[in-house]
């Protein structure tokens, strides 16, 4: 099994309260096709306009995960965050629908679906160690 992930990550620390979003999408089911969106998202490859976009609307951190086809992303924002709100403010920001639209050509939605591509995911177990 390849990981990419042998260096660890860091744990941060919003030093306030925040919210967790879970959700999940499958990318067309095509090794070079999948190679390409992960190319896209390298350090390096995506783009400044979106990184920035991200963060104003008050999202604190993202991931994204992958194995084969479905994606898992992981965001963190601030408490006060509205997810339709602020993806409608994001999606007048530069190059929003530019991005938006490339990365639709890599992932297996309907067409027409695109406002609700990624799906929320249930928590149904969680483990805090008691301190």
């Amino acid at each position: 099994m390849e990981t990419n992930n042998c260096e660890g990550a860091v744990q941060k620390k919003h030093n306030q309260p925040f919210k967790r979003y879970c959700q999940t999408l499958d990318l067309i089911n095509d090794s070079e096709l999948i190679a390409k969106y992960i190319a896209a998202h390298a350090e390096g490859n995506h783009w400044k306009e979106i990184r920035e976009g991200i963060l104003q609307v008050g999202i604190l951190e993202m991931e994204i995960y992958n194995v084969d086809n479905r994606l898992f992303m992981i965001v963190e924002t601030k408490i006060d965050f509205h997810w339709e709100e602020a993806f409608n403010v994001l999606a007048t920001l530069p190059r929003q629908n530019e991005w938006e639209s490339w990365m639709s050509s890599f992932q297996d939605i309907v067409i027409g679906s695109k406002a609700d591509k990624w799906k929320l995911m249930n928590r149904v177990f969680h483990l805090y160690p008691i301190v």
